[in-house]
């Protein structure tokens, strides 16, 4: 960790951390006991540096980031430490005086957009608030002012996003709208929790750019909580390590990539599929052609209502004639920037929302305008893992309803079978049994997302549509949750309709991959062909932007 150096007349030396945490504990009152979640942290964040915390879901990174600003759920309490921020000791200050610091001085960008934007209030309007609060620009000012700020935020079509709701952008579009609230009022240091865990490849690097300029024109200091240790290993200059409420292993990132010292980072490095040249799981073999397909989407159209903006356009062709099939045992990776229409595509084809035109086959059936019983029958036998676990579980439920509500909707078993399905799910998918009888809000991102994906599966469908399954996971179980889903295709033959903006991992499970932009398919073929001779040159933009890349060799990363 870096040391306290004296100040000097023109104000602190650049090695004087900007914050400066010291033995912090953490815990959380739970029904069952207390539960500690971070134990004694030491941990230190220069002006103008990024520092990266790294580690697995439910390890205490998100829970100290968020110590910082004094944002713990209602449940959680600092029981001992200090958190200096220039002159102040943030975990000793009033509510009122931390005011004056939230927001002005230190922005956070926190990991789920769903619960963290109003959904009642325009997106301009949640920027310009901020503006307002903080006394940046006036009520007349404030509108102008805020859709700069998401055209910095690299939100595109900044003036249209504006106006509408945060339920009409997708889930990328929702981040960028955080980290523009986040960096409106030019904080001293930013908190990031997995800002780009949302977004694709393209934009994240856009934003993770931005930052970096941030950084390094105005001296901002990076907070960055990631599981991704392709962006730790690009972007960060010190790295922090994290495991089960501990810091293992600190330094400077190019040292611990090179030589690690602890056995759980040498772990999480060899499970990062961003810093992995090969393959460490080959699907089962494709199978054979079959004469029905079990999916078959043929010319497929949606188009949505724009909001007024000026002489500009009044639709959106959100999907534009895309053609896709899909064979029992096969895995289908559609991949793409935020916005190219990849889940809306998805939403399509499971009867969420309605066609503008084009056909969908299901196992030979025409489920296009499909209503009622025909609908449900599809509903059982195609399941979706969302991309936001907690806006997708219900908070009133324990993780046992949540697990066996598919099961006792569709009348299968009784209880007692149901719950030792739920059981068998919960370990296949890394969690313990005693999951069962928490909420969803007393676990982490990634622990919600094994929940939804082990309710995915309760049923056993022939086919999974996994929307972003894995990216709120950190990459060790991220690896885990790959493998399940090999093992259970090659053990049933479930189809998945893979969709990603991680192309590391799309390397990893998919038999074939379909490249989308603004809508249309761009490019498809097997994964090994795409990646080692792309023939669109928006694939080519798209895999030049995977984290890691920068890091050829451990021993090259940049400090």
């Amino acid at each position: 960790m870096a040391a306290m150096t004296d100040e000097h007349e023109n104000g602190e030396d650049v090695t004087t951390p900007l914050l400066e945490i010291r033995g912090l504990s953490v815990s959380y009152r739970t029904r069952g006991g207390t539960v500690p979640a971070v134990r004694g942290v030491d941990l230190d964040v220069l002006p103008g540096q990024v520092t990266a915390v790294v580690g697995e879901s439910g390890s205490g990174k998100s829970t100290t980031a968020h110590a910082v600003t004094r944002l713990l759920a209602a449940n959680g309490q600092i029981d001992a430490g200090t958190i200096r921020f220039g002159r102040h000791d943030l975990a000793s200050l009033s509510e009122a005086e931390l005011r004056t610091v939230r927001g002005a001085r230190i922005g956070l960008v926190p990991q789920d957009p769903t619960v963290s934007l109003n959904p009642v209030k325009r997106i301009g309007e949640q920027v310009a608030e901020v503006l307002r609060i903080h006394g940046l620009a006036t009520r007349r000012s404030a509108p102008a002012e805020a859709i700069a700020v998401l055209d910095r935020a690299g939100l595109p079509d900044a003036a249209v996003r504006a106006r509408q709701y945060p339920h009409e952008l997708s889930g990328g579009m929702r981040q960028r709208a955080l980290i523009a609230i986040a960096i409106a009022a030019k904080p001293e240091l930013i908190i990031a929790d997995e800002p780009t865990s949302a977004l694709d490849v393209t934009v994240q690097r856009v934003i993770l750019d931005h930052l970096q300029r941030l950084t390094e024109e105005s001296g901002t200091a990076v907070l960055l909580v990631t599981h991704d240790l392709g962006v730790a290993a690009d972007r960060a200059q010190r790295l922090v390590v994290m495991s089960q409420g501990k810091v293992v292993e600190a330094g400077p990132t190019r040292d611990i990539l090179a030589d690690p010292q602890d056995e759980y980072t040498r772990h999480l490095l060899a499970s990062a599929p961003s810093l992995t040249t090969t393959r460490s799981r080959t699907p089962a073999a494709q199978p054979a052609p079959e004469t029905a397909p079990l999916v078959e989407v043929r010319n497929l159209v949606k188009e949505f209502r724009l909001p007024r903006a000026g002489d500009g356009p009044r639709t959106l062709r959100a999907v534009d004639d895309v053609s896709f099939t899909l064979h029992r045992g096969h895995t289908l990776a559609l991949v793409g920037e935020s916005g190219s229409g990849k889940s809306t595509t998805a939403r399509l084809l499971l009867r969420l929302t309605d066609t503008s035109a084009g056909q969908i086959l299901f196992d030979g059936t025409d489920v296009t305008a499909a209503r009622g019983a025909r609908v449900r029958e599809l509903r059982r036998r195609a399941q979706l893992v969302y991309q936001n676990p907690y806006a997708s579980l219900d908070p009133r439920f324990s993780i046992g309803e949540v697990i066996t509500e598919p099961l006792r909707a569709f009348k299968v078993g009784d209880r007692a079978s149901r719950l030792t399905r739920a059981r068998d799910l919960l370990d296949r998918v890394a969690l313990p049994a005693a999951t069962l009888e928490r909420r969803p809000a007393e676990l982490s991102g990634g622990q919600r997302q094994r929940v939804a994906i082990a309710r995915a599966l309760a049923l056993s469908p022939d086919l999974v549509v996994c929307d972003e399954p894995v990216s709120a996971l950190d990459v060790s179980v991220q690896a885990q949750v790959l493998d399940l889903l090999a093992e259970l295709q090659a053990d049933t033959g479930v189809a998945y309709l893979f969709i990603s903006h991680d192309l590391a991992v799309v390397r990893q499970i998919a038999h074939e991959v379909a490249v989308m932009r603004a809508g249309r398919i761009v490019e498809t073929g097997p994964p090994e062909e795409l990646f080692t001779r792309p023939r669109h040159a928006y694939t080519r933009e798209l895999l030049a932007a995977i984290p890691g890349q920068r890091v050829s060799s451990p021993a090259s990363t940049t400090s």
